[in-house]
């Protein structure tokens, strides 16, 4: 029997659920499952698909720590990457991705390429490098997705791609050998050192895990895992995430200067991370720090990650505790000192564009200046995230529609499943 019609006969349904918790609608999701085959079968001539699934992240606390070996609290989300995969027989990964060029690597050659920083390649390429210098198996595979993970949205639809790729290779040749937690410290190896951005652990992490998760960086090559079961709409809120439409600038050098700026003042004591540094010591060298930094911003944001660590701490154990107003007071601080201290709303090159303020704003007119919401993510554009009333949802969406565009509010729900090969 031909995969698309197995799947129009059901093949999926039993794992529905566990990917996109009660937010789909079955023949939705055979739909997009079906279309992804039949573009394989059109695209590579081969009808024996493997299907794959790798899912965005939401952020839920501890903004800007993961670099600095902190604290953060994460959810897997129901919008993922699908990825339709058969095997080659040359040593070579080709992989078209709907709406961008295809690209191809071969994997003779795993050395980085300067010339190709910044593309879907060299993040391919890097993973495909660190399987080998784990002694893992690599070879040849064909793949097209298809991504419900927003792009430029703070989900980290870059993260969902990394992961899924090490799926693959994991699967494909290796028995499923790695963890989630190896599968997300490769993709991180390969978009700090191929790919050249300077990421920390925290998107590919929620993004191969699956779940709620606190993460604790202390270790990085062994970051502690702290899984909680808790469900927002089964408390009276809906998640969301509101796309503000972001700055098209390169913003590239405002991400880079939140760990550098942090690790300016750990230098000062001798370390190379914040989270080497107590915070009673940090207190007592403001006076000096301040003198020999001459960087209030760099003070200001290292006060942040020792707050936003206690923060997630909280959080979590609120959320153990069923106590959802406890952990919306936390969520709202952390909002609160990412705009004050962290300084991560807006550009501080181009401050006339400030949608995230503007969307943070809105929100508390329309909902109430209690309302909990906050920036989502790296910052400085793109999206927030708001924790709003059930009774209230389809209210806020239309209003905050009418100013940010059409679909530009996302309700997602947690989703329990690993980043996985669902059909083969």
């Amino acid at each position: 029997m031909a995969r698309t019609e197995m799947i129009q006969r059901g093949l999926l349904h039993a794992q529905y659920q566990s990917l996109y918790g009660n937010s789909y609608q079955a023949e939705d999701m055979d739909k997009r499952f079906i279309s992804l085959v039949e573009a394989h079968t059109k695209l590579f001539k081969e009808q024996d698909v493997s299907l794959f699934s790798t899912a965005g992240r939401s952020e839920l606390g501890g903004n800007h720590t993961d670099h600095n070996l902190g604290k953060v609290i994460a959810a897997t989300i129901n919008l993922d990457t699908i990825a339709a995969v058969s095997k080659r027989d040359d040593n070579t990964v080709v992989l078209t991705s709907e709406g961008y060029p295809e690209v191809i690597v071969h994997l003779d050659e795993l050395e980085i390429i300067e010339a190709e920083k910044n593309t879907t390649e060299a993040l391919v390429r890097g993973i495909a490098f660190a399987f080998k210098q784990r002694g893992l198996a690599i070879g040849g595979w064909q793949a097209n997705t298809t991504s419900r993970v927003l792009k430029g949205s703070g989900l980290s639809s870059s993260a969902a791609v990394e992961v899924l790729c090490g799926t693959i290779f994991n699967h494909l040749y290796n028995k499923n050998a790695l963890s989630p937690v190896d599968l997300a410290i490769i993709g991180k190896f390969s978009e700090n050192n191929y790919f050249g951005k300077p990421s920390g652990l925290m998107d590919q992490m929620a993004c191969a895990y699956g779940g709620i998760i606190g993460i604790d960086f202390a270790d990085e090559e062994n970051p502690k895992i702290e899984p909680v079961q808790y469900s927002f709409s089964e408390h009276g809120y809906q998640l969301v995430i509101v796309d503000t439409g972001g700055n098209h600038a390169d913003l590239t050098p405002e991400y880079a200067a939140v760990p550098k700026e942090m690790r300016e003042v750990a230098a000062h004591f001798g370390a190379k991370h914040l989270r080497e540094i107590d915070e009673t010591t940090f207190a007592s060298q403001l006076p000096l720090l301040r003198k020999t930094l001459q960087n209030d911003r760099a003070l200001l944001r290292s006060i942040h990650f020792f707050e936003e660590n206690k923060r997630v701490t909280n959080m979590l154990k609120a959320l153990e505790n069923q106590n959802i107003e406890a952990y919306l007071k936390e969520v709202r601080s952390s909002g609160e000192s990412s705009f004050c201290f962290l300084q991560n709303l807006y550009p501080s090159c181009f401050p006339q564009e400030q949608g995230l303020s503007l969307a943070i704003a809105m929100t508390k007119m329309l909902l109430g200046s209690e309302t909990t919401v906050r920036v989502h993510g790296g910052g400085f554009a793109g999206t927030i995230q708001a924790y709003i009333p059930l009774d209230k949802y389809v209210f806020y969406k239309q209003a905050m529609e009418a100013v940010f565009s059409k679909g530009s509010v996302t309700p997602i729900t947690v989703r329990q499943r690993e980043s996985c090969c669902i059909a083969e």
